[in-house]
């Protein structure tokens, strides 16, 4: 609670307090003999209390002066104030030993602690006699984000569904509104940073990218500001999410629900559970150097004030706090989950370092940065080394890196998952279980050919079947995929993605089909296909006649089958650049098929990492390392040199190998990387094949996990 002070009524101050402990010392024996627990209180030396003070007060219950009186009568030793002008100058004062206390706010306390090892001493309490007041969404009842919190699946996580909605924030920076949530979903995986890593306006890009950009960031006096705003900003339809407080809901739309009428029933909003919580201001000092005893007698004092009844006008009219000053363990206990949740979001440091005028500065990745790779004893194609990878993003991150090497895609999930490598590239269905069942998360990914990160799932019939009828009839009451039952399907192979796993999780997912079978064996598939569809249904072997994409749709346009389930790409591929001699055309030359709408997206290989061993700051500078590839290309002008086309900048120094393009090319096996978040790449992957029998198992057996 820093205020200013003039030098000559601080030297006023002062001239008091030395005056009142002299004539305090001449009466010893007498100070505190009316209480029997100050009795108790062991002798200190003295006290500094670093205080923010006015030149004058109106009131004069308002002075601090009458604060550290009160102190310096319980404990029997002269309490003075150190007068300071903001939470940076009461930090300062702890740090350098100036004073011996200081009441702050989280957000002053969280630098003292992470950057000085300032430590809790007590805390101040809320109204509801709480020290601390959590952070939580709030959702409409009936949205997909509320139905993936209630149906008990493992599988299906509201915050993940968060992903492209319109989030409702209370303001710029707020702890609940929105430091607590967004530092919760960097630091979880859910969402990655979008630019500068130390510049806390990256947050507005971030929240932009990973919800929308009509996402509400209201400013002071705004319909939607504050705890209420937000909330209005769900009810009204603003938004689809409401960062709020975990009082909220009650205070405005239970208790008070006759004052704010555009309040909905309340059973038509879901809370879902606390992001953290943010600490009350807490009461903060130095352990080195304030000793032990010290530290204890003096909280010993604090917490009793609320028995006294001078004790509790102070608390009231000077430190705000009047349900009392209550012992909240260790500095862990109380900014814990607070430090978790923002320590993740760009710039906070920084942020509060300029907030306060103090000096922050970040270690902005690890040192070493680890690989899970394959690596061979030799490479016939010495450009093909994963080394070049790992020496190129030495010299972008001005660290090491090195290589973990690893023999299967099991062994890059465990690697991740115990903390042996930093980053590793998997295929779509390794990292799923890495997701799903160990918490991964996904960081960038390949591209296609044809410049995507994903190719789409999907059911081509013939143009004159009853499927395609209703698929094309603007008739809801008409659905295609109901139209399957019965008929006879061509899968590209057992276990496809495409042309297996994420239609049949579709179709069960949606309810067309029905499980035969044990639900936990990946077996039960085949008995599920032969079901719903017919014991006809092509389920070919590598080297069959009907394997593969090609297979697949040529398995239809010969009539072996209905349908075939395929990649969205198959028909241009095969009957628009290669013209395949077997594909159907109508009599005007136009395509003989009808596509349906995609059953879901099956990933390309994504860049995995886990959220609970890297921080936000070695990835954000591994992501823009990896990026910054996309725009290298190798110039032969004189001796040859890497350009950068994005940045401009010129790498003379490394050879031709080492430049993005060629480490793209063949090393990666890609044209390009794309960041990514989780969700936003294997998202409608997971929704699908979540609800194929024993896929987990299957996937866990087949990476020896």
């Amino acid at each position: 609670m820093p205020m200013k002070i003039s030098t000559n009524a601080g030297k006023i101050y002062k001239a008091v307090a030395m005056v009142a402990f002299m004539l305090m010392f001449s009466f010893s024996g007498c100070v505190g003999e009316d209480s029997d627990k100050t009795d108790s209180i062991e002798q200190i030396d003295n006290l500094v209390v670093a205080f923010e003070v006015k030149d004058t007060y109106t009131n004069i219950d308002d002075n601090p002066q009458k604060f550290a009186d009160y102190l310096q009568e319980k404990l029997n030793a002269p309490v003075t104030l150190y007068p300071v002008d903001g939470e940076g100058a009461a930090i300062e004062a702890l740090r350098f030993g100036h004073a011996d206390l200081a009441f702050m706010d989280g957000g002053s306390a969280w630098i003292g602690w992470q950057q000085y090892d300032l430590a809790v001493l007590a805390s101040e309490t809320k109204p509801d006699g709480r020290h601390w007041y959590g952070a939580r969404a709030i959702v409409k009842a009936g949205s997909d984000i509320a139905d993936a919190y209630l149906d008990n699946d493992t599988y299906t996580d509201p915050f993940a569904s968060f992903q492209g909605k319109t989030s409702c924030h209370t303001g710029w920076l707020k702890s609940a509104g929105m430091l607590l949530p967004m530092g919760y979903l960097i630091g979880n995986g859910y969402a990655n940073v979008i630019g500068d890593p130390n510049t806390v306006e990256s947050m507005r890009n971030t929240i932009y990218a990973f919800f929308n950009e009509d996402a509400s960031i209201p400013e002071v006096g705004d319909t939607y500001y504050s705890y209420k705003g937000a909330l209005r900003c769900l009810s009204e339809d603003r938004g689809d999410i409401a960062f709020v407080a975990d009082t909220t809901l009650e205070y405005y739309c239970v208790d008070r629900v006759d004052s704010n009428s555009w309040c909905l029933d309340e059973s038509e909003y879901v809370e879902l559970p606390l992001f953290g919580r943010a600490p009350g201001h807490p009461v903060m000092y130095n352990p080195a150097t304030m000793s032990d005893e010290k530290a204890s007698i003096v909280k010993q004092v604090l917490i009793e004030m609320e028995d006294d009844e001078v004790g509790e006008d102070i608390l009231d009219d000077i430190i705000n706090s009047p349900r009392g000053i209550v012992d909240v363990g260790t500095t862990e206990d109380h900014l814990g989950t607070y430090s978790a949740a923002i320590r993740n979001i760009p710039g906070i440091q920084a942020y509060y370092g300029g907030k306060y005028s103090i000096n922050t500065s970040v270690s902005p990745t690890k040192d070493p940065i680890i690989i899970a790779y394959e690596v061979r004893d030799t490479y016939e194609n010495i450009d093909a080394n994963p080394q070049l990878l790992a020496d190129r993003l030495a010299k972008k991150l001005n660290v090491s890196v090195e290589l973990y090497d690893v023999s299967s895609e099991g062994a890059i999930i465990e690697a991740l998952r115990f903390g042996n490598a930093d980053i590793g590239f998997m295929d779509g269905g390794a990292a799923w279980v890495g997701w799903k069942e160990y918490g991964l998360s996904a960081l960038a990914a390949d591209l296609k050919p044809d410049g995507r990160s994903w190719y789409g799932a999907q059911a081509y019939v013939r143009a004159d079947s009853d499927m395609a009828q209703a698929f094309l009839d603007d008739d809801d009451t008409t659905d295609p995929f109901a139209l399957f039952e019965g008929k006879t399907s061509c899968h590209t192979g057992w276990l496809k993605s495409a042309g297996m796993l994420l239609p049949m999780g579709y179709l069960i997912g949606n309810g067309y089909a029905e499980v035969v079978g044990d639900p936990d064996d990946v077996a039960s598939l085949r008995s599920t296909i032969y079901n719903f569809f017919n014991e006809d249904a092509s389920i070919p072997d590598s080297g069959d006649f009907y394997y593969s994409y090609e297979g697949a749709l040529r398995c239809l346009s010969e009539g072996r089958g209905d349908i075939a389930f395929i990649a969205d790409t198959t028909y241009d591929y095969n009957c628009v650049q290669k013209q395949r001699n077997w594909c159907l055309e109508k009599e005007d030359g136009s395509s003989g098929y009808v596509a349906l709408p995609l059953f879901g997206k099956a990933p390309s290989h994504p860049v995995m990492y886990n959220p609970d061993t890297m921080d936000m700051y070695t990835r954000a500078a591994i992501l823009t390392a990896l990026m910054d590839m996309n725009g290298e290309e190798w110039l032969d002008e004189g001796a040859g040199y890497c350009y950068n086309t994005l940045t401009r900048e010129v790498d003379s120094e490394i050879p031709k190998n080492m430049c993005g393009d060629s480490i793209l090319d063949e090393v990666l096996n890609t044209g390009g990387l794309i960041a990514v978040n989780t969700q936003e790449h294997m998202g409608s992957y997971s929704d699908s094949i979540s609800n194929v029998p024993g896929i987990a198992a299957y996937f866990d057996g087949k990476y020896d996990i």
